[in-house]
């Protein structure tokens, strides 16, 4: 999800979406920041804990920030047309997460070519607003995407930019054990 996919103004996503004044900062040029928010009692859905739709919704702003941190910020795709859409995602959620987490998520890109990006987002729960997950801290959610450049005034695929594509291939790292799994089948009762 892209800055592109605006997101209404409800009770529960009031907190205010990445924007280019967002402050994003790395440690170092080969890694993205972290992106944090904190869990909204609107999100809490009747078993108690957050419900999955704002983990997408998380996830989603975390894009939002490697768009940003990446040069597929607003100006970018108000100036080409172009913008990332998600083409294909695998959300797995290993822990449940209560009302007023504070969370951090990790991005890395695990991939890019010409025309696409493959990357996931690691979910943590950290104790306050700003840290960092501790490093055998296990996630409690993750995604993987799998996005293409899209030149909207075209309707087609178009390649990255050679200053996009590089930054985007300077950040590539292994993939985490856990990626590019698929859901079981699960077989049929007879």
């Amino acid at each position: 999800m892209s800055e592109q996919h605006t997101h209404k103004r409800t009770a529960a996503t009031e907190q205010p979406a990445v924007t280019e004044q967002t402050p994003v900062a790395a440690d170092d040029d080969t890694s993205l920041p972290l992106f944090h928010r904190t869990v909204r009692p609107e999100w809490i859905d009747y078993n108690g804990h957050m419900s999955e739709a704002f983990y997408v919704l998380v996830f989603g702003y975390a894009t939002d920030a490697m768009m940003i941190e990446t040069g597929l910020h607003a100006g970018y795709r108000e100036s080409t047309g172009c913008s990332l859409y998600t083409a294909e995602a695998h959300v797995r959620y290993l822990r449940e997460v209560a009302a007023g987490s504070h969370l951090a998520v990790r991005t890395r890109l695990l991939g890019v070519d010409a025309k696409k990006a493959r990357f996931c987002h690691e979910l943590y729960v950290v104790d306050a607003p700003d840290d960092v997950p501790e490093p055998a801290a296990a996630p409690v959610a993750t995604t993987e995407l799998l996005a293409l450049h899209v030149d909207q005034w075209a309707g087609r695929t178009a390649p990255f930019p050679d200053s996009v594509r590089e930054r985007l291939a300077s950040l590539v790292e292994p993939a985490p054990t856990w990626a590019g799994r698929s859901i079981a089948e699960v077989p049929a009762v007879r």
